[in-house]
């Protein structure tokens, strides 16, 4: 398997939004591609665990308490798949999958798993270094200054990374903490995919198929029929629209 090797040059002048010396947990059973990646990490500034399998990755989450994973998908024992499901179940910690399975629905099994993003071998290290930083300025409250936004029987505190429906907490992954967070400030306009993934996301192009899965798993948690949302809704040929006419609960 190959990488996209470049020169380890990522060290840059302190900022008031610097994520480094944040804990990132890798798991990868390539050794080369593993060695690479943790030299990237640690030039950028972070704290890098290794794990060459799924059980030892587990183990080594519940122990060190990570900032963010970087998990391969296919790994010996355990797949990423099911080590990514049973992160989520212990941990709200940011993932990142990687998966040298090109096709869409490999893709999609990874975000729909809980994944917040993903990339695709062969990659950039330096690429990969940018959105480990990415997710993380999403998911640390010191780069959420925002103020809170009560909406639709939400409340969502971005400081404090919570969310309430109709008084109850949702748990939900970066990513669709930051989906819901946009919408909210946003209510009754329509967004295209594409607008979603340069907003949320912060990418300039990407697989839109993300912000599909994406949408399809905020509404089984904000929905009371997700197939036939009252919230969140399609607006066919344009995009995504949150509907704050419906009230203040998905069923009213």
């Amino acid at each position: 398997m190959r990488i996209y090797a470049e020169g380890v040059n990522t060290q840059s002048a302190p900022h008031p939004a610097d994520v480094g010396n944040r804990r990132i947990l890798l798991v990868e059973d390539e050794q080369t591609i593993a060695d690479v990646v943790r030299d990237y990490l640690v030039q950028a500034g972070f704290q890098v665990d290794l794990a060459g399998d799924g059980f030892t990755a587990l183990s080594l989450a519940a122990a060190r308490r990570p900032d963010l994973v970087i998990l391969d998908r296919m790994l010996p024992g355990l797949d990423g798949v099911e080590v990514c499901r049973r992160l989520r179940l212990a941990m709200s910690v940011p993932i990142i999958m990687v998966t040298a399975l090109g096709t869409e629905d490999d893709r999609i099994l990874g975000l729909e798993t809980g994944a917040d993003d993903y990339v695709t071998k062969p990659f950039s290290p330096r690429e990969l270094v940018l959105r480990v930083k990415s997710v993380l300025r999403r998911s640390i409250r010191e780069f959420s200054p925002e103020p809170p936004v009560e909406l639709a029987g939400f409340e969502l505190d971005p400081a404090s990374r919570t969310v309430l429906q109709d008084g109850k907490p949702l748990t939900l992954t970066v990513r669709e903490f930051d989906l819901l967070a946009f919408l909210l400030r946003r209510p009754n306009q329509v967004f295209s995919r594409e607008d979603l993934i340069k907003a949320v996301w912060g990418w300039d192009f990407g697989d839109l198929s993300t912000v599909t899965v994406h949408v399809r798993r905020l509404r089984e948690k904000i929905e009371d029929n997700p197939t036939t949302p009252v919230l969140l809704k399609t607006v066919w040929g344009v995009g995504y629209r949150f509907d704050a006419k419906e009230g203040g609960h998905a069923g009213s």
